[in-house]
């Protein structure tokens, strides 16, 4: 049996981690605006509603279903359910702007157009999958024009032209 669940937290949430590593145990406490585990996404109310009301190109709701959209496969690895037949033209848009993306990131500096989509979607390929979603649905006409190809991926997945939704 599936379990399904959505969390919402009216405020930000302190969760710990235990990490060990060569006999050295640490633990640390974070902050989290949104979190996709388990078939379980949780959400931040006050940064969801911030969001909402000051649109940028973030959005916690989008980015955490798209963690989840990502895991129906059973993997969380930047490919969704796609098609076979659609799988290399993924592979090739998706993951050739991750590679670019980081590079950038890494030397961080002469962001350029990468900048839209940030040092965060250069943390992994998922993470990358996760922000462009939001930029697809948060900021379009932008990812659009600086990555058409990515655009155009994410509209054929989604099977929605969302820019049309733009006033």
């Amino acid at each position: 049996m599936q379990k399904e669940t959505i969390i919402i937290y009216p405020n930000a949430v302190a969760f710990e981690n235990l990490q060990a590593q060569g006999g050295t145990y640490t633990k640390e406490k974070f902050l989290i605006d949104g979190q996709a585990a388990n078939d379980t996404v949780i959400i931040i109310w006050h940064d969801a509603k911030r969001e909402a009301y000051h649109l940028r190109h973030n959005n916690v709701i989008v980015h955490e279903f798209a963690h989840e959209i990502d895991f129906m496969d059973g993997e969380i690895d930047g490919v969704p359910p796609i098609e076979r037949s659609k799988y290399d033209e993924w592979s090739r848009v998706l993951f050739g702007n991750f590679k670019k993306l980081n590079s950038v990131a890494l030397k961080n500096r002469d962001w350029g157009k990468y900048k839209l989509l940030g040092s965060y979607a250069a943390t992994n390929e998922a993470e990358f999958f996760a922000v462009v979603t939001e930029r697809f649905f948060e900021s379009p006409q932008s990812l659009k024009k600086h990555f058409p190809e990515l655009y155009n991926e994410l509209k054929e997945f989604y099977k929605i032209d969302t820019i049309k939704f733009i006033g």
